[in-house]
């Protein structure tokens, strides 16, 4: 409103032509709020970066953050689930959307210029003085015209409402950046559970092996009648629930393969993954910075930009309450017949200007603007809260990457022991010294160390993957579609 409270429009003073000019002048204004970044509590530093040091990973990770884990098959899914995931053309499609809306606005600020062409033919009736009633002959009516209008952006209105569109614009390129991290991530975590998968199933399958040997051996013993029945009911126990274990296994390895697949935007009887059974080698995990969290993370430019956008309303909003100011123009020529329709006798033609305001809305208006306001505090809380959790998030990895390599170790010394203490268990077992229920416990706790250990790994490529993420997701990325405009 500071743009024009100071002005004083005379009728003594201004001319008619000096005053509309100042007025048009006043397009320039907008009655939005000064716009400010939402303020946001953060830290120098993450907490649980502190073990972190020279030899961690530079935090200026390439877009392709996962040619990181050295996995050829990941890197080849990676190229095709730009190209043909949904959820992708879905948020490609929205981002179009705005586009569209951006490209509305804009044209509202132009004037409009319709033509129109037409014939009617119509009779009337007429009555004389002595109450009769009689009809007159038809007549025809032609007529061509071109008609033109222009809403005077007053008090910025329509500008505001660019200003709108425009924000809504970048954090939709900003959403479209966010979906293709998310699915990139997806696709790697899905990834790298399914080799966890195989290879706990080829560890499992190992097992089933060793236990109907172990089986066999104990029916041997049986026979001889050094080993009881029950020594060969929990041998066939034991094989039986392996083997009920890796039937579970290839259940999720199929699962995964479908997720997988669904992710590339295919139908998962048309795909399929050979089984390696081998983990992505374990890259460093990179030096991240809340500073810098702030500048790379596309879903928190998008909340941004939408706390613009609600800021920006309101300015629309309040312009409402002033006059919208019309300039309206028409010429044509309108005659009987055809013949006669361009003749200088048959030319009609009007110019003038419209001013409208609504003097009584039982506080429609004033609802409205309370209702843009509350919608920028709105969008400021999701701002700060997209903005706390991506900083939970990166926490939690930071911590998961430390925490992990120390459990990693220390579970690959508990395999270690828990192998040397079954080959020790099976070798009294034969020479009779320990029942069978000592092989079995020693089995079990092998197996699941073994297991317990490709977990953790399989968690550690999670956890890394995330940092690895958070650091290549530059707002400036590429996007996925050439169609789109780049930042």
């Amino acid at each position: 409103m500071m743009c024009f409270s100071s002005l004083h429009l005379s009728s003594g003073s201004l001319r008619r032509p000096a005053a509309l000019a100042l007025l048009l002048a006043l397009g320039a204004c907008s009655q939005a709020p000064v716009y400010q970044r939402p303020e946001v509590a953060t830290a120098p530093a993450f907490r649980e970066a502190a073990w972190q040091d020279a030899r961690a990973a530079s935090p200026d990770v390439p877009d392709d953050w996962w040619l990181q884990f050295d996995d050829p098959v990941l890197t080849g899914l990676q190229a095709r689930v730009l190209v043909n995931n949904q959820n992708l053309q879905t948020v490609l499609a929205q981002l179009r959307t705005a586009e569209a809306s951006l490209a509305s606005s804009r044209a509202a600020r132009y004037p409009t210029v319709t033509g129109s062409l037409g014939e009617t033919r119509s009779r009337s009736g007429t009555t004389s003085s002595t109450g009769t009633s009689t009809s007159a002959s038809p007549v025809n009516i032609v007529s061509a015209s071109a008609n033109a209008s222009w809403d005077a952006d007053l008090w910025g209105r329509l500008a505001g409402a660019v200003d709108v569109a425009g924000a809504q614009l970048q954090a939709s390129r900003d959403d479209l950046l966010a979906a293709r991290l998310s699915v990139q991530i997806s696709l790697a975590q899905s990834y790298f559970s399914l080799r966890s998968t195989e290879a706990q199933a080829e560890s499992v399958g190992r097992a089933v092996a060793a236990y109907d040997k172990s089986l066999q051996l104990t029916r041997n013993r049986y026979g001889a009648g050094v080993a009881s029945s029950a020594d060969v009911a929990q041998a066939q126990t034991q094989l039986k629930s392996a083997q009920a274990q890796l039937i579970e296994l290839r259940l999720q390895r199929s699962q995964l393969e479908h997720a997988i697949a669904v992710l590339l935007g295919e139908v998962p009887a048309n795909f399929s993954l050979p089984v390696t059974a081998r983990l992505p080698r374990l890259p460093e995990a990179p030096q991240l910075l809340p500073a810098n969290l702030l500048q790379r993370r596309p879903d928190i430019a998008a909340a941004e930009r939408r706390v613009a956008a609600a800021n920006a309303q309101v300015g629309v909003t309040k312009a409402a309450f002033f006059p919208a100011l019309t300039l309206s123009a028409s010429a044509g020529y309108r005659a009987n017949q055809w013949a006669d329709l361009t003749s200088l006798p048959h030319r009609f033609w009007s110019l003038g200007p419209s001013l409208a305001l609504a003097l009584f809305d039982a506080g429609g208006r004033e609802a409205v603007t309370n209702q843009a306001l509350a919608a920028v505090d709105q969008a400021a809380a999701n701002y700060r809260q997209v903005v706390l959790t991506a900083f939970q998030e990166v926490e939690d990895n930071l911590v998961a990457v430390a925490s992990l390599r120390d459990e990693a170790a220390v579970q690959a010394e508990a395999l270690e022991a828990a192998q040397r203490a079954l080959t020790i268990t099976e070798n009294q077992y034969k020479a009779g010294t320990v029942s069978y229920l000592n092989v079995i416990s020693a089995q079990s706790t092998a197996l699941s160390a073994e297991n317990t250990l490709t977990s953790v790994k399989n968690r550690q490529l999670l956890a890394v993957g995330q940092l690895l993420k958070n650091a290549a997701g530059r707002w400036d990325a590429p996007l996925a579609s050439p169609a789109t405009a780049q930042r």
